[in-house]
């Protein structure tokens, strides 16, 4: 299986370039179970969901801890048919779709419960997507009534739904929206917008 990430990140600074470079720091403790290309445009993050979110978690919290307005992009994807299965991205933490939908939303709602706080707030807005065989809302439904109980769950919107708390369970959430719901061996992406410190307070 292929798991990665397509991740951007965007500081509302003149100093954007100090921002970027210093929160990449956050990702040495990762990068020997991770495997990292940076582009122009954006970097991709390779491995294991169990590794790739608290990643994106640090790197985000670590550009958001500036105080600056910052929003991390990504598209995030795992069982893509157009890539090759690669090593690194062996895992263990996807779910059995054989398993009942309330089984496996009372497991991602015990795995948030032993998450840590980061002390930096997130508010993040995503679309989950199911591709392939079976029956892709009813995954995506059952995403949906496990995000309103999760603890981060802020609101539906258009075409997304909207999480906000600490930085911790909100990409735990995310984690588990991603791990738990759609075919371990099917095709799921989440596309991905996190923002911290806006001028809005919204």
């Amino acid at each position: 299986m292929f798991v990665g990430a397509q991740v951007s990140l965007y500081p509302m600074t003149d100093g954007f370039v100090d921002v970027i470079l210093g929160s990449l720091r956050a990702l040495d403790p990762w990068r020997d179970r991770l495997r990292i290309e940076t582009d122009d445009i954006s970097t991709l993050i390779v491995g294991p969901p169990e590794v790739l979110f608290p990643a994106l978690r640090d790197l985000f919290a670590e550009a958001a801890s500036t105080g600056h307005h910052v929003v991390l992009r990504a598209t995030l994807s795992r069982g893509c048919p157009g890539e090759p299965d690669d090593p690194i991205c062996r895992t263990g933490a996807l779910a059995n779709p054989s398993e009942p939908l309330e089984t496996r939303q009372d497991a991602a709602l015990e795995a948030l419960a032993a998450t840590a706080d980061t002390g930096q707030h997130a508010a993040a807005q995503f679309s989950l997507y199911v591709m392939g065989a079976g029956d892709h809302m009813l995954e995506i439904m059952g995403c949906i009534d496990f995000l309103k109980r999760s603890g981060t769950f802020d609101r539906s919107k258009n075409f997304c739904t909207r999480l906000s708390g600490d930085a911790g369970p909100v990409f735990a959430t995310l984690q588990q929206a991603f791990c738990r719901f759609g075919p371990p061996n099917g095709h799921v992406t989440i596309d991905l917008t996190v923002s911290a410190n806006s001028p809005t307070g919204t």
